[in-house]
């Protein structure tokens, strides 16, 4: 916890307020490097052109892209607008972000199959969700025995970017991963039930109040826990919780130096190609936003700019001489 009464009176209204553990520390951060700038001077004291000041400082002497500098404006309207009861009037004279949007990266077919013999075990089976779902990885680690359908080859993906649940695809090869990886979880559900000490699986937000025994449930269960049992970050009581997606990445990374690609390429890189791929394969660009939970589909069409648009592609005026 913050030495600041102010920085825990935030926390606090957040956490009443059932706003998840991601948003709290996003926003925190935000808050606490706005009230650094202006030099620890408390934020009622601060105006209008001060916020501005601060938004046109993360741009210009920052240089960080428009969607950071969206965040932290959402940070400091939630701060002025929730905690201080004070909404901010019009802002003026906002140095937006220039930095460029990039072109995703995408593998090709044969690049993921070569990627893919080069995993195995969970790390297998996460990849073939970040490809043949479009997961991020944060969203394939938080899956719980009770998101999965076999049978309708479904996912059910909760509380993803923006706070939404979706619903997206199970690939046939995913399903035949999962049916060995459930074993595993169950085995190992199985074990943690015979400890008296378990405390159970942690849940978001309220409902371990509300249902206490869904801590217990296997339903609730990560498909991907962690062998550790980390404390709780709300609670500090020690319970079960996926694996983290530093140590995911490091061996994704591994099998892409393995397979020979030189791209930049990272985890995210399979969410791309399978929105990609998809497309190519002339799937409607409504049904690829949906099944990637894009608000609007002006963020699914990047994907178009980086098709293999085969015989259909733009001939180069050179091929004509």
């Amino acid at each position: 916890m913050s030495k600041s009464p102010f920085i825990n009176s935030i926390r606090n209204i957040m956490r009443v307020n059932q706003y998840s553990f991601q948003t709290e520390k996003t926003y925190l951060y935000w808050i606490k490097d706005y009230i650094r700038f202006h030099a620890y001077d408390h934020p009622q004291n601060l105006s209008e052109k001060d916020v501005s000041n601060y938004l046109s400082y993360l741009a210009v002497t920052r240089n960080v892209s428009i969607s950071t500098q969206k965040i932290a404006l959402n940070a400091i309207v939630f701060l002025y607008k929730r905690i201080l009861k004070n909404p901010l009037g019009q802002l003026t004279d906002i140095q937006r972000s220039k930095k460029p949007v990039k072109l995703p990266t995408v593998f090709t077919r044969d690049e993921i199959g070569v990627i893919f013999t080069h995993l195995s075990g969970e790390y297998e089976v996460i990849a073939s969700l970040l490809y043949g779902s479009g997961l991020r990885v944060s969203e394939a680690l938080r899956l719980r025995i009770k998101d999965i359908n076999l049978q309708n080859q479904t996912l059910m993906v909760r509380q993803s970017k923006g706070n939404k649940d979706r619903v997206t695809i199970l690939s046939n090869h995913s399903i035949s991963l999962l049916e060995s990886q459930l074993q595993k979880c169950l085995t190992k559900y199985q074990a943690l039930r015979a400890k008296r000490q378990w405390h159970g699986v942690h849940l978001p937000k309220a409902l371990g109040k509300k249902v206490p025994s869904a801590h217990f449930a296997y339903a609730w269960q990560f498909v991907f826990a962690s062998d550790s049992l980390p404390p709780d970050p709300v609670t500090g009581i020690r319970r079960s919780f996926h694996r983290h997606p530093r140590t995911i990445g490091r061996v994704i990374n591994k099998a892409f130096r393995a397979a020979n690609i030189y791209k930049h390429a990272t985890c995210h890189t399979f969410r791309h190609s399978f929105a990609t791929h998809l497309l190519e394969n002339g799937y409607d660009i409504r049904t690829v936003q949906e099944l990637l939970g894009h608000r609007n589909v002006e963020t699914t069409q990047i994907y178009t700019h980086v098709m293999d648009k085969g015989a259909n592609a733009v001939r180069s005026p050179l091929d004509n001489l």
